[in-house]
């Protein structure tokens, strides 16, 4: 499995992004808070990913497993049809986390510059069910991991990390 060297800090929990609700369709809008989390991000950090329990729609699509700023410093993920109970289904703790990582790297390197890929094994493919989260691992093809890498360093410089 696949990671990106860098360093990660958790900050506490916030509150629900009320501001974000969307009541005709009882979701909340992914953009918003990813606004909310831009706005947010400290100068010191690299990236920030914010992950939420809430679901998550764009206007164009029914819901969305996160979204990200391409090529910038945010994301947000969020967990809540990646679980299996959203499905009638009971609790897999292990294969949750499995999906919100794959997840999380999927947004994270969109962060960094990475666009969607057409391997069924790297992690950039699109996933817009649960069934191809499970389908794709959790790694980048050797085309992103080595995009991934040099887009790292770029950043790293820029930040005199």
């Amino acid at each position: 499995m696949d990671t990106i060297h860098i360093p990660v800090r958790v900050l506490p929990q916030r509150e629900s992004p009320v501001y974000a609700f969307d009541p005709d369709r009882k979701q909340y809008y992914s953009t918003k808070i990813l606004r909310f989390i831009v706005n947010s991000h400290g100068d010191d950090a690299l990236r920030t990913i914010g992950i939420t329990g809430v679901d998550l729609f764009i206007p164009i699509l029914t819901y969305v497993f996160g979204e990200a700023q391409l090529d910038g410093k945010a994301a947000i993920v969020s967990g809540a049809r990646l679980r299996q109970e959203y499905y009638g289904l009971k609790p897999d703790r292990r294969l949750y986390v499995e999906r919100l990582f794959k997840e999380v790297m999927h947004e994270l390197g969109h962060t960094f510059g990475l666009t969607h890929c057409e391997l069924d094994n790297c992690v950039m493919r699109l996933s817009n069910t649960v069934a191809g989260v499970d389908k794709k691992t959790a790694d980048f093809c050797r085309n992103h991991q080595d995009q991934l890498d040099k887009k790292i360093k770029e950043v790293e410089r820029a930040y005199g990390k």
